[in-house]
């Protein structure tokens, strides 16, 4: 049996911009991208702390510290608002005993000041 499971996160990335006359995507910056192990294209969840919204997207490259929601998700966001991106896989049965999700941790500029894998330790 295979299992979804957390593949990363981007824990509390800040909302560089929104472009709603782009035609859909979240971009990021390449550096969490590579961070998260994310590709373009990949599918991703987004949490908006501030007001609770939950949607999901795919992702492309971004510039340096961009966080950008593009498309219609840009009317689900202000710039400035935090949010948590996260992208999953599969996995089969005998995979999960070694199964560490990376967990990126960024300050309010979306640079990396931590990066973690695993989900048991604290958070925030």
């Amino acid at each position: 049996m295979r299992r979804t499971m957390l593949q990363s996160k981007i824990h509390r990335a800040r909302v560089s911009n929104a472009n709603l006359a782009y035609s859909g995507s979240i971009s990021i910056d390449t550096a969490l991208m590579q961070a998260a192990g994310l590709l373009e294209g990949q599918k991703v969840d987004v949490a908006v702390v501030e007001n609770g919204e939950r949607f999901s997207t795919y992702v492309i490259e971004g510039k340096s510290g961009e966080i950008c929601l593009n498309g219609a998700a840009a009317r689900k966001v202000q710039v400035g608002d935090t949010v948590i991106i996260m992208a999953y896989f599969s996995l089969e049965e005998d995979e999960l005993e070694s199964y560490r999700p990376v967990v990126v941790f960024v300050d309010s500029t979306n640079a990396i000041t931590e990066i973690r894998h695993a989900l048991h330790e604290p958070l925030i």
